[in-house]
């Protein structure tokens, strides 16, 4: 049987997704320029509010 790394496998990481994407990458600058609510309306027939895993979100898909 191979063991990895028992000491470290009780403990927790915490990170922000903020933190991995630099302040100046095109995707901040398209976020802030284009308003994207408008897919949750063509989509929302595409999700079931009640039964099944939770979803991604489509606007960050």
């Amino acid at each position: 049987m191979i063991v990895k790394d028992r000491i470290h496998r009780d403990q927790l990481e915490m990170f922000s997704i903020e933190n991995f994407v630099l302040a100046d990458h095109l995707l901040r600058k398209i976020d802030s320029a284009v308003d994207f609510i408008h897919i949750y309306d063509l989509v929302e027939d595409l999700y079931c509010k009640d039964n099944g895993r939770p979803s991604i979100n489509p606007v960050t898909i």
